[in-house]
């Protein structure tokens, strides 16, 4: 397998460039609930997928570490898996908090900064937006005193979103702060889903039936086949093969390569080593930088055994600004968050 030597190093260097930077305003519009300073601060947290508490998680341990209270805001609990390590709250049962941080303009999102005027506002991305301007956008815009995503191309992306020029502080993704060795085993090849029927906590991507038809392929070709599942995905669906007991990031360390529908994980597979395939359908719409990491895209099985034998990592400029910063990403989100209290 052909496979380009970037190391973690690498990425980490000059990924902020000129995109770093605080993004303020509005602060007439958000009144915080009280000084800050001496006590930790109380967070409040809206996502695009009201229930999906997998994109919070990875804040928890570096929250837990200060001593701070972070809560995801949830339109009720009938979608809250018990045991979930993430405090939630509806609006009306939320703890009295310091920041309001959304991390997309959706509706629910929106809603929540609708209700909670009083608290200042900060939007921070943790998975990928489509790079249109979505509608509620405007509501949100003269309130954010800070605006933050993992690399520069996800802030761009996020920015076009946001319908904004203002900068965006990239931070890294909390996910690499603890990478995994990479330690290929021949013949292994993750299969990353993407999420195959929508549901009440979030939209679906098209691309199944392709990955699904390459994923037969592959096995058919002596390949073995390890399934990083989306967390909203069916799991019947691919039940037939090893479904992996971890997080597909850390799983990506095992694989010769990567194939799947590309998504939020695909910088963060690359980071570790793993060069990827893509799966494109011709209805699907993701930022560009998530096509840039991938060796190939397909969008037919049949060139899946030939695009993953020849996979291959990005050269080191790609990879830096499709991945960010790696390591001490959540304690540098967490530090963006609490400057915003401090002006």
């Amino acid at each position: 397998m052909n496979g380009l030597q970037v190391s973690r190093r690498a990425v980490l260097g000059g990924v902020l460039g000129g995109t770093a930077g605080l993004v303020l305003g509005g602060a007439d519009l958000a009144v915080a609930t009280g000084p800050t300073r001496g006590r930790p601060l109380r967070v409040l947290v809206a996502t695009n997928e009201p229930w999906g508490t997998y994109h919070v998680k990875p804040l928890l341990a570096e929250v837990a570490r200060r001593g701070w209270q972070l809560t995801q805001l949830v339109p009720d609990y009938t979608q809250i898996t018990p045991g979930d390590p993430v405090p939630v709250a509806t609006p009306a049962d939320a703890p009295e908090a310091d920041l309001l941080v959304v991390t997309g303009a959706g509706d629910w999102p929106a809603d929540c900064a609708a209700r909670l005027r009083r608290l200042p506002l900060a939007a921070s991305a943790l998975a990928y937006q489509k790079p249109v301007e979505a509608p509620r956008a405007r509501e949100l815009r003269p309130r954010l005193r800070l605006l933050t995503a993992s690399s520069p191309a996800e802030g761009r992306a996020f920015a076009q979103y946001l319908g904004t020029r203002r900068p965006i502080r990239a931070v890294g993704s909390p996910q690499t702060d603890g990478l995994p060795p990479r330690r290929p085993e021949p013949g292994l090849v993750l299969v990353l889903t993407s999420v195959t029927h929508p549901d009440a906590t979030g939209d679906a991507a098209p691309g199944t039936e392709l990955l699904l038809a390459s994923a037969e392929k592959l096995a058919a070709a002596g390949k073995r086949i390890l399934v990083g599942l989306h967390p909203r995905e069916d799991r019947g669906l691919w039940d037939r093969y090893e479904i992996s007991s971890v997080p597909s990031v850390t799983a990506s360390a095992r694989a010769e390569a990567a194939i799947g529908i590309p998504g939020t994980v695909f910088p963060l597979v690359a980071a570790v080593g793993t060069p990827l395939v893509g799966c494109t359908d011709p209805e699907l719409t993701v930022p560009d930088y998530l096509l840039a990491v991938c060796s190939a895209t397909i969008d037919d099985a049949g060139a899946a055994v030939a695009a993953v034998n020849a996979a291959h990592l990005p050269d080191a400029a790609t990879l830096a600004d499709a991945v960010g910063p790696i390591g001490g990403s959540a304690a540098r989100l967490l530090d963006a968050w609490q400057r915003v209290q401090h002006r």
